[in-house]
């Protein structure tokens, strides 16, 4: 099954985060930009051509109308734009995280930060780089194992579920395809086992290395832990995707016995019929 291990991996583009800087600045320029321009505009033509009382009026009434209006629609427009961009985010993140969340990626994933985590990086950045960058590290191995948790977590739901549906099916391979699955159930057992040591592991060492933070000492002999706590963040999501495209081919399999059943119980009723 190697073979079926993604060999794609998403990096982080310039267009990537020029796409966001734009997003960002355009929710936040939107209800200013569409209130404020037209309405100045209107308020500075009732100067020039309101020369009569109902003139000057009548451009001062449509500068407080464009005023509210370009605001109300500024504002849906900001909300979408927001909309838009934390989906975007996303769907980025997925993508980001296939085969690890590396250290330089962390903060792409600030929203899946505890606030204690965000004020020790803040404090930590300020006060040490070296132990920035280790906490950093960490903080990634962190993610990483959170996030593959929850996935095997719903990937063995699914498992059970089609095991069960096993069941009711009719194959001369029904045995085969039951052990095929107990395997994968198992496999994804040992990935969310490994992930949660990860997990463990991680947290530890995020606490030990705030407490180096504070105490203003470094983290002396512990650049080969952190090594291993990072080449297993890039290990572990592989061995899931594997597990994931190994799971898919198993639900085309379970899909198609599914299919013969249905016909074979429709042929049975018209028989009885």
């Amino acid at each position: 099954m190697s073979d079926l291990v993604p060999t794609t991996k998403y990096e982080i583009t310039k267009k990537d985060i020029s796409k966001d800087r734009r997003l960002r600045a355009m929710a936040i320029a939107l209800p200013p930009v569409l209130s404020l321009v037209p309405s100045a505009t209107l308020f500075i033509l009732s100067f020039i051509f309101g020369t009569t009382p109902p003139a000057a009026f009548f451009f001062l009434f449509m500068s407080l109308v464009t005023l509210i209006g370009g605001f109300v629609l500024g504002g849906i427009g900001s909300v979408g734009t927001l909309i838009y961009r934390s989906r975007w985010l996303s769907q980025l993140r997925e993508r980001v995280a296939i085969d690890g969340i590396k250290p330089s990626e962390v903060d792409w994933f600030k929203n899946e930060l505890s606030s204690e985590e965000k004020r020790a990086l803040k404090d930590i950045r300020s006060k040490d780089l070296l132990l920035a960058d280790a906490y950093q590290e960490t903080l990634a191995s962190r993610l990483t194992a959170t996030r593959i948790i929850k996935s095997t977590r719903d990937e063995l739901m699914l498992a059970k579920r089609r095991k069960n549906k096993l069941k009711y099916l009719k194959s001369e391979r029904l045995d085969d395809f039951r052990k095929e699955i107990d395997d994968d159930i198992s496999n994804l057992q040992n990935i969310k086992n490994e992930a949660e040591e990860m997990l463990v592991e991680s947290k530890s060492r995020l606490q030990m290395i705030d407490a180096a933070s504070r105490r203003g000492t470094e983290l002396a002999g512990k650049e080969l832990a952190l090594k291993k706590l990072s080449a297993r963040t890039e290990q572990l999501p592989l061995a899931l995707e594997e597990a994931r495209m190994t799971e898919d081919l198993r639900k085309e399999v379970v899909k198609e016995l599914e299919d013969d059943f249905e016909e074979e119980m429709k042929g049975v009723k018209l028989l009885d019929k």
